[in-house]
């Protein structure tokens, strides 16, 4: 193919993981990111199940590991701070509420990134205003780098993805909301966390939580209460946290200290909890991945392994294909919908589970989570947590980012083998 230059939307995990899979398999990704800079922080995320594979292939893995964080598992807590129940890391494999492997989402973003920006040009601060598809390629507009033609255009830009609005239609077409709001931020470190992720449950579907950073001086907080979407502008923090502080006034526990590290804190998120699902991934040559696509919801715990998982996959079809879109995107799409339908499932009682809004529920909540290590609840849980791993991965030819040479040598592999028969 004569135009392999592919501009990814979002610089967040989903599309520098996908920038580091096109050049690996001989395309020149372009991503543009909103953000003047990759964004720092952030809350926790998980790699889980197949993703790891992926991250090895990608020679990822032992980064990751140095930036992971080291906790001992997750509790519930009463309004004393006494734990009702806990599920320790290494129950069902790594694979429980808190994964083997749990990393701050701006960690994770930079180890792609590192991977991925000696073969990558990065636009920053800057955003897609307009996408022109014909015959030959994509015509895109910025809101201020130059107009420029590509082969493809992917949005990797998120449950808010700008791609999808112009090539799919509005938001609230693609957006299912789970009428449930959840803030983040970071708060001081707690010495009372002692490596333990604790969230505490109070009547009205009010969750308080709070989980060890990776920095010792730092927390990770976080508030959800059961709501229908806030009439409040996404850009007015102030009145965000002002919603938030009166919701939790009376609640007990941490919230009282948290309330007061939330109004300081500079990288406090709210955002509304929603899935999105699509009859298409793909419209001609525009084509979206991880929550983009297929958000999950956090509820699951699966939305950035789904992204990574997606991103090898849909790189290593367009290089099967030789390029070819109209092959690649539904062969993507085929190996992929079967495995996000089964991790877009929400964990048992949902929203309601997660935020339940009585007394009664809050109880028997803490006492099914005591049950969960225990025959039969077990079992039945143990499904819904190694869904991440149900997944044949594909093999695209390339493995740690090289190949091996003739000679028995690892060499970088620079393009992959069917763009090179494409080009011969």
């Amino acid at each position: 193919m004569t135009n392999t230059d592919v501009l990814v939307c979002g610089g967040g995990i989903a599309g520098p993981a996908l920038a580091y899979c096109l050049h690996r398999q001989g395309f020149r990704p372009v991503v543009v990111e909103r953000a003047p800079a990759l964004r720092p922080g952030g809350q926790t995320v998980d790699l889980r199940g197949v993703a790891r594979t992926v991250v090895e292939r990608m020679g990822c893995m032992d980064r990751v590991r140095e930036v992971s964080l080291d906790q001992r598992g997750f509790a519930l807590v009463d309004d004393d701070g006494r734990i009702l129940a806990r599920m320790p890391t290494e129950l069902f494999g790594g694979e429980g509420i808190i994964s083997e492997i749990e990393v701050l989402r701006g960690d994770l973003s930079r180890v792609f990134y590192e991977a991925s920006t000696p073969h990558t040009e990065y636009l920053f601060d800057d955003t897609v205003t307009a996408i022109e598809q014909d015959r030959d390629g994509v015509t895109v507009r910025f809101e201020r780098a130059p107009e420029r033609r590509f082969a493809f255009v992917v949005g990797a830009d998120g449950l808010h993805s700008t791609v999808r609005n112009l090539a799919f239609g509005p938001e609230e077409a693609c957006v299912q909301s789970l009428d449930c709001q959840l803030a983040w931020f970071t708060a001081p470190g707690d010495d009372e966390l002692d490596g333990w992720y604790l969230m505490h449950n109070a009547p009205g579907g009010l969750v308080t939580s709070i989980r060890p950073g990776r920095l010792p001086n730092e927390s990770k907080a976080g508030f959800a209460f059961r709501s229908k979407r806030l009439d409040v502008d996404r850009r007015d923090l102030a009145r965000q946290k002002d919603i938030v502080a009166k919701t939790f006034a009376d609640v007990g526990w941490k919230a009282p200290k948290l309330v007061e590290a939330m109004r300081g804190a500079s990288d406090f998120v709210l955002a509304e909890l929603g899935q999105v699902r699509l009859d298409s991934w793909s419209r001609g040559r525009v084509v979206l991945l991880g929550d983009s696509a297929w958000c999950p919801s956090p509820l699951t715990g699966l939305g950035t392994s789904l992204a990574v998982v997606g991103a090898y996959v849909l790189a290593g079809e367009l290089a099967a294909a030789h390029g070819d879109y109209r092959v690649a995107f539904p062969r993507y799409e085929a190996l992929m919908r079967p495995y996000v339908k089964r991790n877009q499932e929400l964990p048992p009682g949902g929203v309601k589970g997660f935020a339940p809004d009585t007394a009664l529920s809050i109880s028997m909540r803490a006492m099914s989570m005591r049950w969960m290590g225990r025959w039969p609840l077990r079992n039945l849980l143990a499904g819904q947590f190694n869904k991440a791993a149900d997944f044949k991965l594909p093999d695209y030819g390339w493995l740690d980012g090289h190949v091996t040479t003739g000679n028995g040598a690892r060499a970088a592999k620079t393009t992959s083998p069917a763009l090179e028969q494409r080009a011969s």
